[in-house]
């Protein structure tokens, strides 16, 4: 599926994560900013905790295993 580290930015690739249960960490620039679980994908967000991260401001990494 994804390897630890992978960046992911395409729809589908949240999906899976949802579907998976796979934890995202996320970066603004390169700065560690949060991570968890995605709970919700639209077209310029990503909900993690609760919280909407901006797609095009922030980086997405999948973390299996976390």
């Amino acid at each position: 599926m994804y390897s630890n580290g992978d960046s992911i930015k395409e729809d589908h690739h949240f999906q899976d994560h949802i579907e998976h249960r796979v934890p995202v960490q996320i970066y603004l620039e390169q700065l560690h900013r949060d991570i968890g679980y995605v709970e919700r994908v639209t077209h310029s967000f990503i909900k993690v905790n609760s919280t909407y991260y901006n797609r095009g401001l922030y980086t997405f990494i999948s973390r299996p295993g976390y």
